[in-house]
């Protein structure tokens, strides 16, 4: 920076110095410091690329300026070099912008964790010494180390760092910590389950500096453009300088248009037009908790009109839950739940957890007590003395206890087609007849934010949503119907969706978006994997094209917007600045003939004024919304 401020001071002192009449060799000094430092670090890199047997935009502009000192333009050709080392500190500003988004990350990692000894005492420790196993203390307002499973404790944990979610999740024994997260209140004693050097934020910076690293296709394309363009300039410049006086023009005069021309083709605005926005775009996204694994999957996002969802764990939280209770004995429906806890109390299938849970979160007392006998893929039987409650399949119910099906089977299939999993509950008394208690329906329910999410997706341009599913036909038809999905494809096998995905993708770029474990071979497949939840999951930052760190479904609909937002601004980059140089070039070699001269110093504001705006509007993507 301090080359380009001297460069624009001894220029501006050069021009005033030749205003005014002063000797010669004052201006010439000045002049000689100015394309000393405006071109010092373009010398260098036009050198370097000559080694290599490359020319470059850099020697385009040296020659440039040298040529205008030739035919007596000092102060145009000092003008050129400042306006092209200023716009590329832009340019490195610009870039750097988008970085630092990227490198802010890495200050989230504390150096040491608060490690607990075998005595109970705990001791500093750089975190790259904790090994894994060992446990660390956490206290209120403090970040996490280490990626880790809590032992002990309850606390709310600001995970918008890591995830992108603004509202702290509390954490409680069993749950996990992402290291870069801030325990927002609460104690808590974890065990590290990762090392400092394979933490989820180590990992994401690690794939992020991937991701910018990696080029978009016509970031690659204007790359190689370039060097073909940059010598078709040169040869131009040298065709116009021996044609010009053929036409009567003298050849100062000719030599001077030429170089002219050799400024306003140059390809600087072009070149940049694609990594300005790109990097910006990724940056903006991973700050939010939505990783682009490049530009090459950026833009391809933009091109997406159909979404692939998976069922469980994407569109739906993942895990049952009590969605109704039928009495059928005159009960009331918190008595017939009641009876089902206490029950499963002791279970440890899924299902009679989710049974418990419910009950637990209605403030029901549950008793703690039976004998529990568990028949596998039928269901329990427990016994509180001589009372006998069996829960589990109707039909196996029935059998145990001596019951009709015929009391319950009507309701049995109008609940089964609302996509509901019935657990039935039967009962005997030692002075009573067996007889049915309640049917306690289970589904697993829809995330909080799909309907939105999918409202969203739609509101934005996507034609067509379709589920795959490894569930039952039932269900996925019933959650099908709560959301309006087009189409729905059950009880598939990972193979299945494979397929389906290929199938899709043959008629047009797809996007498939899965919980990041078992969708792994489908996100592979289709032409954007989309994986949510995905923070700590090594299967989904390796598979995916787009991570979303979080299992927010609405971060779908940020990722294709935002690089639709980056994609047009990409094309208005490219448009605006190849406009610029073919007007530029017409109005050079043409006005003339009607006795308009483009000076040189308009080409210069033109060219370097090109390149400067696009940096700009590429900038903007940093703060999309």
């Amino acid at each position: 920076m301090a080359c380009v401020g001297l460069a624009f001071l001894t220029m501006a002192t050069g021009g005033l110095a030749e205003a005014f009449d002063a000797p010669e060799a004052v201006s010439t000094v000045l002049y000689a410091v100015s394309y000393l430092t405006g071109g010092y670090f373009g010398t260098v890199s036009a050198w370097e690329s000559l080694r290599e047997k490359e020319i470059d935009i850099d020697l385009l502009m040296i020659l440039a300026a040298l040529g205008a000192a030739f035919v007596g333009a000092p102060f145009e050709g000092a003008m050129l070099l400042f306006l092209f080392s200023f716009s590329n500190v832009l340019q490195d500003y610009a870039m750097g912008r988008s970085r630092k988004a990227i490198e802010a990350l890495a200050k989230l990692r504390p150096r040491v964790a608060h490690v607990q000894q075998h005595d109970g005492s705990t001791t500093e420790v750089p975190v790259e010494q904790v090994q894994v196993g060992q446990r660390f203390v956490l206290r209120p307002g403090e970040q996490v180390p280490l990626d880790g499973c809590v032992l002990s404790g309850e606390s709310a944990v600001d995970q918008s760092s890591v995830t992108g979610e603004s509202i702290p999740v509390t954490k409680r024994p069993g749950d996990q910590l992402f290291a870069g997260t801030i325990n927002a209140q609460g104690g808590l004693t974890v065990e590290v389950t990762r090392a400092a050097s394979d933490s989820t934020i180590a990992r994401l910076i690690t794939l992020v500096e991937e991701a910018q690293a990696r080029k978009a296709a016509s970031q690659r394309f204007l790359e190689a453009f370039e060097k073909k363009y940059a010598v078709g300039v040169i040869a131009l410049t040298l065709v116009l300088i021996a044609v010009l006086p053929l036409f009567g023009l003298g050849w100062s005069d000719a030599f001077y248009r030429a170089i002219t021309v050799m400024v306003v083709a140059s390809p600087c605005a072009l070149v940049i037009s694609t990594p300005a926005s790109i990097l910006s775009a990724i940056a903006n996204a991973a700050r939010k908790g939505v990783l682009f694994k490049g530009g090459a999957q950026l833009e391809k996002a933009a091109r997406i009109r159909t979404v692939l969802f998976d069922k469980t764990g994407t569109l739906t939280v993942g895990q049952p839950q009590v969605s109704r209770v039928v009495p059928l004995a005159g009960q009331t429906a918190d008595e017939a739940l009641q009876l089902a806890a206490s029950a499963e109390i002791h279970s440890e299938h899924p299902l009679g957890q989710a049974i418990v849970a419910a009950a637990q979160q209605r403030g029901l007392q549950v008793q703690n007590g039976g004998e529990l006998t568990a028949s596998t893929g039928r269901g329990i039987e427990t016994h509180f003395g001589e009372h006998r409650v069996l829960a589990g399949r109707a039909k196996w119910v029935a059998e145990a206890l001596g019951l009709s099906l015929e009391h319950v089977g009507p309701q049995l299939e109008a609940l089964a087609a609302e996509g509901q999993t019935v657990i039935a509950l039967g009962e005997a008394r030692p002075t009573q007849p067996a007889r049915w208690a309640a049917l306690i329906c289970l589904a697993d329910q829809l995330r909080s934010e799909t309907l939105e999410a999918l409202q969203s997706l739609r509101a934005n341009g996507i034609a067509h949503t379709c589920m795959l599913t490894g569930d039952n036909a039932q269900v996925a038809q019933a959650i099908a119907r709560q959301v309006s999905l087009d189409c729905v494809h059950a009880e598939l096998l990972p193979e299945d969706k494979v397929r389906l995905v290929q199938e899709h993708n043959a008629r047009e770029p797809v996007a498939m978006v899965g919980d990041g474990t078992n969708d792994a071979p489908a996100l592979a497949s289709a032409s954007l994997g989309i994986a949510m939840g995905a923070a700590g999951s090594d299967v989904a930052l390796e598979t995916a094209d787009v991570v979303l760190m979080s299992s927010d479904l609405r971060q779908v609909s940020y990722a294709l917007r935002i690089s639709r937002a980056a994609n047009r601004i990409v094309w208005q980059n490219l448009t605006f600045a190849g406009g610029v140089i073919v007007i530029m070039v017409i109005a050079t070699l043409l006005l003339p003939v009607w006795g308009i001269e483009v000076p040189l110093p308009l080409g210069v504001l033109a060219h370097e004024g090109g390149t400067v705006l696009v940096c700009l509007n590429g900038l903007r993507l940093l703060g999309f919304r």
